[in-house]
């Protein structure tokens, strides 16, 4: 037996419609819970939203007879919040059992303060509410708030957003850059996994590592000649190519001592 919500109201609980929120408060947890809130003190969107938790219930369950399940409402509540803030069971367990204005959300008062959600109730309910569950209520509430927005039907919805610039220490992906990565993580790697089977050639793994850097800094900071003399152009032309070559043919030795490696183990 399962209800989707229990309308009578106990001693000491408080009313879904009247709970008040920190509306300064900026995480995720309140804003939530006010949606939620909308969708209980509208009985439009209310049913419409009931009538996609009525069909988590599996088919073989009495609606009158049996043991009380949890109530549709609390599922709905706590498998939300546990979608939408990426909580496991554990992290929503806590919360569900110490947190305040949630406790009153799922209808509980000063009668039943004690009342604490079990891990293994939390799993067997709230695992009914799933991703693509939440992906259908979020199609009604969806197209409510264009409602309250004033959105008329085949009218085109415009948003706005603010952007912001963060200092980043990504490199400008260029192929010799790239190059030093791959091989820096392969020679890390064969280092760790050699050591780990005791079998040596890379005890000097870091001193390889400075010296593919070396060459990958000469061959970074070749520049170009801008000098109308052709000839110039021409030998900085080729000892911006030798630098490269140098480079790329001495990580092809490591990658070849690399790929030994592997096929010793």
């Amino acid at each position: 037996m399962r209800k989707v919500i229990d309308l009578q109201m106990k001693f000491g609980q408080v009313s879904i419609a009247n709970i008040e929120f920190d509306l300064r408060s900026r995480d995720e947890i309140p804003k939530l819970l006010q949606g939620l809130q909308q969708i209980h003190c509208n009985p439009e969107i209310r049913e419409q939203v009931f009538k996609i938790l009525e069909g988590i219930i599996p088919e073989d369950t009495d609606s009158d007879n049996g043991r009380p399940g949890m109530d549709l409402w609390k599922i709905l509540v706590l498998g939300t919040l546990r979608l939408c803030c990426n909580w496991d069971y554990d992290k929503l367990m806590e919360i569900a059992n110490n947190h305040r204005i949630l406790r009153q959300m799922l209808g509980h008062g000063i009668m039943d303060q004690d009342y604490n959600y079990a891990l293994q109730t939390l799993k067997d309910n709230v695992s009914l509410f799933t991703p693509e569950v939440l992906d259908k209520i979020n199609q009604v509430v969806v197209k409510y708030g264009h409602k309250l927005v004033g959105k008329k039907d085949g009218e085109d919805l415009k948003g706005s957003c603010d952007s912001f610039v963060v200092e980043t220490d990504v490199h400008h992906p260029t192929d010799i850059n790239l190059l030093l990565d791959a091989i820096r993580k392969a020679i890390i790697l064969i280092m760790r996994l050699c050591g780990q089977l005791n079998i040596g050639g890379w005890r000097q793994g870091l001193n390889n590592l400075r010296k593919i850097k070396r060459y990958f800094r000469k061959a970074q900071q070749m520049k170009r000649s801008t000098s109308k003399n052709q000839e110039k152009k021409a030998k900085r032309e080729q000892l911006i190519i030798k630098a490269h070559i140098a480079y790329i043919e001495l990580v092809q030795s490591f990658l070849d001592k690399i790929k030994e490696s592997i096929a010793a183990i």
